[in-house]
């Protein structure tokens, strides 16, 4: 239960965060900006994964806040030019 409203919290945050660096406006509602942060989210980790070859590991840091928001802001620009 509290891992699911953690990812929901942390994605808010991220969303909001890719969001507001993103250049040019992003019109999407409070559950797309969710949806977007938990999805920045999965792809930096599997990225961060895939590229170190270490297994998942729990804790926040600021490397990985940053690639979250990366993460979404790459979903953003997948969202707007490709589909």
């Amino acid at each position: 239960m509290f891992n699911l409203l953690g990812a929901i919290v942390s994605g808010l945050f991220v969303g909001w965060l890719a969001r507001f660096i993103y250049p040019g406006p992003v019109p999407m509602g409070l559950v797309m900006t969710v949806l977007l942060g938990i999805g920045g989210s999965m792809l930096a980790s599997f990225v961060t994964v895939r590229a170190s070859g270490e297994d998942y590991r729990d804790g926040i840091n600021r490397a990985g806040c940053l690639s979250s928001v990366l993460g979404a802001m790459a979903l953003i620009y997948i969202g707007r030019h490709l589909l």
